[in-house]
């Protein structure tokens, strides 16, 4: 059974198009990383996927439910986005609390999700004292109060000292192990590389990646090739063929992966298209999430020139 599942979704803000014609289908358990650089679309799927705001187009499901009926699944999912919210003059039971008397939750179960994210101790202290971290715990213990199947987490680990860091690393595991699908958001693919096992890689709304851990790590251990040219755009319509994925825009270097680095000279030659750099290496996982979001990070910084 799908666990959470989208169709050609789509969600726009005016002119602007946040979601891109998403399609994917999970599995029910599992550990799911939902990557891709800051304003990609994380945050507004996992909110048109919850019912909060409506899909311009498209549908979805969430655990066998249309998400146009959050009624149906809400009570069976937990979910933290984009950092909680809380009332600052209320302790953090009593916060939990409220919460728990809305859904008919007993006061074991905050007991026990205190105990979970490690806030016991605090849990008299009033949750406007809380640290950046320490909130975080709260909101997370707050998507846990229902015994969720299904549990969606934007960026859980912002806020987090690495003690914090390690402990959400093993939540998640924890998580998936009792047969849960849990659907973190992150902008750091080297920390769910740790966690995941699936990955769904997005990049200015549209999917760029649909793949199992297995397949990715493949990915990051194939050669690829460095190409840097006078004329990049012509470069990259020479090299883009079946079989070949080419990253890089404008006057960046252009990551060709799929084809060696003799045949790229080659094609250069052919072309009467001077190289300045050709590079063979292999890449890290970091560096494959880096090359297939290269065209769709929301800001590109630039080196600042030497002092004359």
């Amino acid at each position: 059974m799908s666990s959470i599942t989208a169709d050609h979704l789509t969600r726009t803000f005016g002119d602007l198009t946040a979601v891109d014609d998403l399609t994917f289908d999970l599995p029910a358990g599992g550990v799911v990383g939902f990557v891709g650089p800051n304003g990609s679309g994380k945050s507004t799927t996992i909110r048109v996927l919850l019912g909060l705001i409506a899909a311009s187009g498209g549908t979805g499901t969430v655990l066998g439910e249309s998400i146009e009926h959050p009624d149906r699944f809400a009570h069976r999912v937990g979910a933290l986005i984009e950092g909680p919210t809380f009332v600052g003059s209320l302790t953090a039971w009593d916060n939990l609390r409220s919460l728990a008397a809305l859904r008919g939750l007993p006061k074991r179960r905050i007991h026990e999700v205190l105990d979970i994210v490690g806030l016991s101790d605090v849990a008299r202290r009033e949750a406007g004292e809380f640290s950046l971290g320490m909130s975080q715990r709260l909101g997370i213990a707050s998507a846990l109060l229902g015994d969720p199947s299904t549990v969606m987490l934007d960026e859980p680990v912002n806020g987090l000292d690495p003690e914090g860091v390690l402990w959400i690393r093993h939540l998640l595991q924890d998580l998936a192990a009792g047969g849960r699908t849990v659907l973190v958001s992150s902008h750091l693919m080297s920390e769910m590389a740790l966690t995941a096992e699936h990955f769904l890689i997005i990049g200015r709304g549209k999917m760029i990646a649909d793949v199992t851990a297995a397949e990715l790590d493949a990915m990051g251990r194939q050669a690829s090739v460095l190409v840097r040219s006078d004329d990049n755009v012509r470069m990259r319509s020479l090299l883009t063929r079946d079989g070949t994925t080419v990253t890089g825009e404008g006057d960046e270097a252009l990551s060709v992966t799929g084809m060696d680095s003799t045949l790229v000279g080659h094609i250069a030659a052919d072309a009467g298209i001077a190289l300045s750099e050709l590079t063979n290496r292999r890449s890290r996982l970091e560096q494959t999430f880096m090359d297939l979001t290269a065209g769709s990070v929301e800001y590109s910084a630039h080196s600042v020139p030497a002092a004359a």
